[in-house]
């Protein structure tokens, strides 16, 4: 089955959602792809124990309510079929989707960094811990402590001592200097100064991160480095998280040119590839309200809608001029890259230690004597952690871009490889500011 749209969305976040809202009015036929069951992304995740804010019922009320957008949840995109034509997976079956234009909000993912004993059960990411509490996972009496960098590390205490949790410390790695720096911009934001306020935890350390997580079959304690000092506490839970890293799989693999770790993109939110174009973290870590005004100016900018995207211009910077404050403050300590001994697992899926990577040249390199990347997560996890241990360039990610059904794949061989010989339904957007 082939389905045409003449605007294809990837990603339900706030982006996404935005940027949807945005293109609606123009009577464009609008899909929404997100492999979550219910649209939000990440940072209004749905579960049982999740408390979504009012704006996101409202995004959601109002996706709801246009008659031109079609969500497509618990779907996946397997690989890329031909020239803006997708292959996609739900729980029951595989499709087709072709498009005109193509909106990338693909969001990001936590970066996870080896340190002894951080496979062992217990120890979770900062975001993956409050993914498994809103998912129902009870924390109630369990002692936690949370590790890493950024601002999720507050959020992630927040989520669990409603949960019941006990919060022993947040080990925050940047100096007291950089977050002394970082407090004193927050009024050009207030509201994040008013959300910094009602998150702040009494046990919240800067100069501050993990050594090793004890234990033998579970977590048992966490060894920390405490400005100077070496402590150890018994807990039941370590939540660990090193900043996030944006989901760029799927536009290198179309052939979108990155930026850093990002996708690249101009003023009107347009990637290098003509017709497609990328909003939120998987073009930089900035938060929500610089997601959703950049999915506002890809939606309107994708269906011509020049004027208002311009409108937005302005919101953007204010938004943008916050994430510089987040990636200058909350930059990673270079001792970081110290953590992991040699026979601590980097890549947990393929059980590859770090000394089986440390004389590597770069990620091909590691893949040929190591394995390194090809299990389950193909390399979501340990991509990451060898970019910042090594300094080696991303990946280049292979179909399928996520585990597949064998007659899910087998729908390639049926595909003529041309490009569809009609227009755009869609004006093309002007490139450049």
């Amino acid at each position: 089955m082939t389905r045409d749209f003449d605007l294809l969305i990837i990603g339900a976040g706030p982006a996404g959602m935005a940027a949807a809202l945005a293109a609606a009015p123009s009577g464009a036929r609008i899909a929404i792809i997100d492999d979550n069951p219910a649209p939000g992304g990440q940072i209004w995740r749905d579960g049982v124990r999740a408390q979504l804010p009012d704006n996101a019922l409202r995004y959601r009320e109002a996706l709801a309510a246009a008659g031109n957008i079609q969500l497509f949840s618990s779907t996946r995109v397997v690989a890329i079929a031909a020239p803006q034509l997708l292959l996609l997976e739900d729980d029951s079956s595989a499709w087709q989707a072709r498009y005109a234009k193509l909106i990338l909000c693909t969001g990001a993912r936590e970066l996870l960094l080896p340190f002894p004993g951080w496979t062992l059960p217990g120890v979770t990411g900062a975001g993956g811990l409050q993914a498994l509490i809103k998912g129902g996972v009870p924390v109630a009496g369990e002692r936690l402590v949370i590790a890493g960098s950024g601002p999720l590390l507050l959020a992630s205490a927040a989520t669990a001592k409603q949960a019941g949790a006990q919060i022993l410390r947040i080990a925050e790695q940047a100096r007291f200097g950089a977050l002394a720096a970082f407090a004193l911009q927050l009024p050009r934001w207030p509201g994040k100064l008013l959300q910094a306020g009602q998150l702040f935890d009494r046990h919240y350390r800067s100069g501050s991160f993990v050594l090793a997580a004890l234990g033998n079959k579970r977590l048992e304690g966490v060894r920390l480095w405490q400005n100077g000092k070496v402590a150890e506490m018994a807990c039941e839970r370590l939540a660990c998280g090193f900043g996030l890293v944006p989901n760029t799989q799927l536009g290198q693999a179309l052939g979108c040119e990155l930026s850093e770790q990002a996708i690249a993109v101009d003023a009107w939110q347009a990637c290098s590839l003509d017709d497609h174009y990328a909003a939120g973290e998987c073009t930089g870590f900035g938060g929500s309200e610089l997601a959703l005004v950049e999915g506002a100016i890809a939606g309107h900018a994708a269906v011509g809608q020049q004027a208002e995207a311009r409108a937005l211009w302005p919101q953007r910077r204010r938004w943008q001029a916050f994430a510089a404050q987040l990636g200058r403050r909350f930059a990673l300590d270079p001792r970081l890259k110290q953590l992991a001994d040699a026979d601590t697992l980097v890549c947990r899926c393929e059980d590859v230690p770090y000394a089986a990577l440390a004389g590597r040249s770069d990620w091909t390199d590691a893949k040929l004597h190591s394995r390194c990347g090809m299990g389950a997560c193909q390399g979501r996890i340990c991509g990451g952690a060898t970019r910042f241990l090594f300094d080696w360039p991303a990946p280049t990610p292979r179909p399928p871009f996520s585990p597949a059904r064998i007659d899910s794949l087998l729908q390639l061989a049926d595909v003529p490889q041309t490009r569809p010989a009609e227009e755009p339904a869609l004006p093309r957007a002007r490139r450049g500011s």
